[in-house]
């Protein structure tokens, strides 16, 4: 059975005019902040830094090699000049984020706090002295807290005054929410269809004016090109600090323009305090209003404007390389933008609200969207938690409510990823009745708050653990997080679990509010499996996923992890620190996957050339594969001018096998659509390496990664690393020795996807040959630099303080592996003698060994490798040729 929500919503906007209306007045600049890692107080700090906001101190700390980031205290202060005009308005300080603990002072004077990390909140400013001489203080603490969600997560908690504050001056009598930082006025449809639209305005002002007020309250209701629609008004007689409430006769629309992704159309509405005698206007929020109606079907999926529609899009985090989360709004709209690029009509705001900027750029835009607060991977049972959480759920919909784009609110993900009370099953019970509670009272408050929207919870894959503990029952909708292909399973196994989970919950609307596999641009693979974190993986993989989601019906939308890259500092892989998801880079770079995407779902014509973000190449053969995405039917590809012909376009790909020339290479690939002639260009510079030095290629360097069946491209260097090979006469490559491999787990073949100390280039050590006798290159004659590359995986018997990672750096049977010490010789000479990794240098760190060599014969350079104890390794191997 379908339920429709009609709905029409507005948009926040603090804009006055001639009248001295309400003032929005930004005061991000000039701030000083310090740390008070002692809790001593803000007295006992002496050495202050001069920060402007959005501002987090977490920005570069989450990102080195130290395990950990300041989770403390963090103190702000700033002189304000209050105009002496203002001591009859009423003032407030809006924070519109503050992670996660804040207390606001002023004057020494501690006037209001709040707690929750990612929701806006006001402090009433009524002590000023209006003599130059005001001062705010502000205290921030990211601790973790137990009584705050969230209390873990995959993403970095970072600290500060993250967000924008501004100065509000407000009449006396003027829209209010102290309690939920709206701006207190709200906006809600009935009736919606194509036919007709009934708006109704309601909210709440107060009236701080020392005498009664006569007041008319209206709203205004015009076309987005400024021509009236109709308006709506009451009167209300209001005493001295006389909180009201209202709510205004409603507002027709004949034939409204409905708002939706193709066509995000908005009105615009006025609401207004008037003073009944005199007509002065007290207080005045204009607002947009995007009209549409929308329904979800267990079976049909989702239907927007009585049409059936797919939600297509991705998850998002608000954090961006180099900044932490203190992002301006003009990044996290540009975020949006590349959204609505690549074809997606939907965006997950997770795990938390974000920023204003972001919805006000998907009303615009036309982006449907979740908000959900961040209950992530578990729960604490206490009281204060349980109210925190009920607090940021109402704070979240009240102040995101007047945005058309919002269709479902959301308040748990992936809850019972994190089990509490594993080893005793009737605690555990306890503790499963308590999460179910939680989600069950957050129902019940979010559909009493807001029943025009769809409630959601966000599941991992343990469906029947979900099932059985009830949850599945209690929001209108169920979205799963799912990773078949990745963290376990193949990604063949995605449609048929989503059949599963359908039969098994049949009367359930569905949505995929995860999917995905990392993927660092560096790494590319011609034989690519799980967990090798390659462009090419990455790319099969979400083919595989569009595919399945597509033909299903009954998947209302798939949502993508993640837009773009994010933090989340305990992670190591091959970039640390980051969650390489995305389909974009942490700075918002676009990686093939976003291509595909948008081949697949921008309607625009489209052609586009893969490794656009992979334009340096090499290999020892010139023949290579090449992708081209487009939505067009077939595909002409021509290569330094010469056409290779045409190919149909299949699932959006063209597939090429293509003949570089040493050096650049000028690609172009060119469709038709529609009697249009689109086209795309690309230069790669190609590379082609020696399989044998008899081949008489100039030979300058080569770098080559041990054990390893992937390249890693190094972007700063413009250098390739290609994998080792078998030595045969003539050529290069290893003579012995295994691949390592972390022993007892399924989640890579090769390597280790551990955080290496000392270097950003971590795939080059994240992989080792084992036990190698030797290696050989048979190099003409010249003087030649050799660059030895080293790092131990595997720990040993004397340093027991190592801070193992025990799910890669050593096997996770926990067996101490045996001490490791050899020697090398290059062309017979003792170049290092009894080297111990790890006693010298510890498990997971860097050691680069450089030499120069002269070959005066045809024997070219050959490394020996010789065992004192255990098995010598070699990770990485350059070799260059001086002059």
């Amino acid at each position: 059975m379908k339920t429709y929500l009609p709905i029409i919503f507005l948009l926040l906007s603090f804009t006055g005019f001639a009248q001295d209306l309400r003032k929005s007045i930004s005061i991000n600049q000039n701030w000083s902040f310090a740390k008070d890692a002692d809790h001593k107080g803000i007295k006992s700090i002496s050495k202050w830094q001069q920060v402007n906001l959005p501002h987090t101190w977490n920005a570069f700390d989450t990102m080195d090699d130290e395990p950990g980031y300041y989770r403390g205290i963090g103190w702000y202060k700033k002189r304000i000049n209050l105009n002496q005009a203002w001591k009859t308005k009423s003032m407030y300080l809006y924070f519109e984020g503050a992670n996660q603990e804040t207390e606001v002072y002023l004057n020494g004077v501690k006037i209001g706090d709040h707690l929750g990390g990612y929701t806006a909140f006001t402090i009433p400013l009524r002590s000023a002295k209006f003599n130059g001489a005001d001062e705010i203080e502000v205290k921030v603490n990211n601790r973790h807290n137990e009584d705050i969600a969230p209390l873990t997560g995959d993403f970095t908690f970072f600290g500060g005054i993250y967000r924008n504050v501004s100065l509000l001056v407000l009449d006396q009598v003027h829209f209010v929410d102290d309690q939920y930082a709206s701006n207190g006025v709200f906006v809600r449809a009935e009736k919606v269809s194509k036919q007709q639209a009934s708006v109704v305005v309601n909210g709440n002002f107060i009236n701080r004016a020392n005498t009664v007020q006569q007041l008319t309250i209206a709203t205004l209701l015009s076309t987005n090109d400024g021509k009236k629609i109709g308006e709506a008004k009451m009167q209300v007689s209001a005493r001295l600090n006389q909180a009201i409430a209202f709510e205004l006769p409603e507002i027709v629309i004949s034939k409204p323009n409905l708002w939706s992704p193709s066509q995000p159309y908005l009105y615009n509405t006025t609401t207004r305090i008037i003073h009944t005698k005199t007509g002065k206007i007290l207080d005045e929020v204009k607002t947009s209003v995007g009209c549409r109606f929308f329904s979800f079907d267990a079976a049909k999926g989702f239907f927007l404007n009585g049409e059936p529609y797919k939600l297509i899009g991705a998850s998002r985090h608000q954090d961006f390389a180099g900044m932490g989360n203190a992002v301006p709004n003009h990044l996290q709209v540009n975020d949006v933008k590349l959204l609505k690029e690549m074809g997606g009509n939907f965006l997950r705001v997770a795990h938390y609200p974000q920023a204003q900027a972001v919805l006000d750029a998907c009303d615009r835009l036309g982006v449907l969207t979740s908000v959900e607060i961040p209950i992530v991977n578990e729960i604490t049972e206490s009281e204060a938690f349980s109210n925190n959480c009920k607090q940021m759920q109402v704070e979240m919909i009240k102040q995101n409510y007047n945005h058309p784009s919002v269709i479902i609110w959301a308040y748990m993900n992936e809850v019972l990823l994190k089990m509490r009370h594993q080893k005793d099953p009737n605690r555990k019970l306890i503790y499963l009745n308590n999460i179910a509670l939680l989600a069950q009272r957050l129902e019940d408050l979010t559909r009493a708050t807001d029943p025009t929207r769809y409630t959601m919870m966000s599941n991992h894959g343990d469906v029947n653990g979900y099932v059985n503990a009830g949850l599945v029952k209690i929001p209108q909708l169920v979205g799963w997080n799912l990773y078949q292909g990745w963290y376990g399973g193949k990604s063949e196994d995605f449609g048929p679990n989503l059949d599963k989970i359908h039969a098994q919950i049949p009367d359930k609307p569905l949505l995929v509010t995860e999917y995905g596999a990392d993927v660092d641009p560096r790494l590319h693979s011609s034989a690519a499996i799980r967990f090798d974190k390659s462009l090419e993986y990455g790319m099969l993989y979400h083919q595989i996923y569009i595919n399945d989601i597509l033909k299903r019906p009954f998947v209302a939308g798939a949502f993508a992890w993640n837009l773009s890259d994010f933090s989340s500092e305990t992670r190591s892989e091959t970039m640390p620190h980051v969650n390489n998801k995305g389909l974009l880079t942490l700075d918002r770079k676009p990686k093939n996957t976003f291509y595909l995407y948008k081949a697949y779902f921008n309607p625009k014509p489209y052609v586009k050339i893969g490794d656009g973000s992979w334009n340096w190449r090499g290999a020892t053969t010139l023949d290579q594969p090449l992708q081209v995405f487009s939505n067009a039917s077939e595909v002409t590809l021509f290569v330094n001018g010469k056409s290779l012909g045409k190919k149909d376009v299949l699932a959006h790909i063209t597939n090429w096998n293509v003949s570089f020339k040493h050096g650049k290479n000028e690609i172009k690939a060119v469709a038709w659509v529609n009697g249009v002639k689109i086209e795309d260009q690309s230069v790669i510079d190609f590379k082609l390496f020696p399989h044998q030095f008899k081949q008489h290629l100039p030979f300058h360097s080569i770098h080559i990664l041990m054990g390893s069946k992937r390249q890693f491209i190094d972007p700063k260097q413009h250098s390739i690393w290609l994998p080792s090979q078998l030595y045969e006469n003539g050529s290069w490559g290893n003579i012995g020795g295994e691949p390592f491999k972390v022993k007892s787990t399924s989640r890579q073949s090769y390597g280790t996807d551990s955080n290496i100390k000392g270097t950003a280039n971590d795939p080059i050590y994240q992989t080792q040959l084992v036990g190698l006798d030797g290696y050989q290159l048979d190099v003409p004659k010249g003087k030649y630099e050799v660059t030895l590359h080293f790092a131990e995986l595997m720990g040993n018997g004397i340093q027991s303080m190592l801070p193992y990672n025990l799910d890669s750096l050593i096997a996770v049977d926990k067996i101490i592996p045996e001490q490791r010490i050899f020697d090398v010789y290059l062309n017979d000479k003792l170049i290092i003698n009894d080297l111990n990794l790890a006693a010298t240098h510890g498990v997971a760190k860097s050691v680069v060994k450089k030499f120069e060599c002269l070959v005066a014969d045809d024997k070219g350079l050959k490394l020996l490798f010789k065992g004192i104890q255990g098995k010598p390794v070699l990770n990485a191997l350059e070799v260059k040729r001086i002059n």
